[in-house]
């Protein structure tokens, strides 16, 4: 099987792990990893590196996401979504526009869509105690289900859209599309929301549409990968240079070649192609194959990450 990433449409139930591993035993290689993970309970894109690809993984962390979430007001659990215990519920009703009333838990539409536009931009926003986190080296779900109490700190995202596709009105229930930095969870959006609106929210579903250069529309149902033979397989694993879009390109002189692939320095004999738009790295070519990772420190191109050898 070549080094590369298959883009994977994650099943609900499955955590990426569970992935992982499921495609380390049909794969029959070790070296196998995941650029992201994803709840239990959601689907959709999870891309998975394979050999020389895991290299890679850290590359991926400047790359947007993309959700498409539910979530329903009223209702407010331990985990910020449905599937929690639950700690409050209460009815909410959804005005199309302000009739005058003064009621606990009535909102209009218009109060809807000004809350999600306000959360964008750069946002702080406090992971839920129910998550992968670790705190002291033990995750922090492990410590909830302890009833231990820990504090999480604020962490600052980015959250470059934010779009309402439906309120339904009758059930208080709300579809949205979110773009969002490393590190977001959808889950506290639900949560921070609903506090906002003053009646709480939790997520009610979620499916990760895109990650970088990854989309839904081409990831791969886990199922019937495990069905396909090896070679049908291999015709999906994606060359890993062509999925780091972040990272900017170099093209390296030939008499340089050695130099990178051993590890040195290859002083000025290189030539910039492209700037990445978030990173300080470079993607490095050699009569077009791509030969691994590197930064540019005063005018000297130096080797980040070996691939070829």
């Amino acid at each position: 099987m070549k080094d590369g990433i298959l883009n994977i449409n994650k099943p609900s139930g499955w955590t990426s792990q569970d992935v992982c591993a499921k495609l380390r035993g049909r794969l029959h290689i070790k070296r196998i990893g995941h650029t992201g993970t994803l709840d239990p309970m959601a689907t959709g894109v999870l891309p998975v590196c394979i050999g020389k690809a895991t290299r890679i993984i850290e590359y991926y962390d400047n790359d947007f996401k993309t959700y498409h979430a539910g979530m329903k007001l009223g209702i407010e659990t331990d985990t910020l979504d449905i599937w929690g215990s639950i700690l409050a519920e209460r009815e909410v009703t959804i005005l199309k526009a302000s009739d005058g009333a003064d009621t606990p838990f009535t909102v209009t539409e218009e109060e809807i869509r000004q809350a999600f536009s306000e959360y964008t931009g750069t946002v702080s926003q406090i992971p839920p105690k129910y998550s992968a986190l670790k705190i002291n080296g033990r995750r922090a779900y492990d410590l909830a289900r302890e009833g231990k109490d820990f504090e999480i700190r604020p962490r600052i995202i980015t959250v470059r859209r934010n779009e309402i596709t439906d309120i339904d009105a009758g059930s208080a229930h709300i579809e949205f599309d979110v773009e969002c930095s490393k590190g977001t969870y959808i889950r506290t959006i639900c949560d921070d929301i609903g506090r906002s609106l003053g009646c709480g929210a939790a997520m009610t579903s979620l499916v990760r549409t895109a990650s970088g250069y990854f989309d839904i529309s081409e990831a791969i149902e886990l199922d019937k990968l495990l069905d396909m033979s090896d070679e049908e397989i291999e015709s999906h694993v994606i060359p890993m240079d062509r999925t780091l879009t972040g990272l900017g390109i170099v093209e390296l002189d030939d008499k340089r070649f050695n130099a990178f692939i051993n590890g040195n320095p290859s002083g000025s004999g290189y030539r910039v192609i492209s700037r990445g738009e978030a990173s300080e790295f470079y993607r490095v070519y050699c009569r077009g194959e791509f030969l691994g990772t590197a930064y540019i420190k005063g005018r000297e191109l130096t080797a980040a990450k070996v691939i070829s050898r």
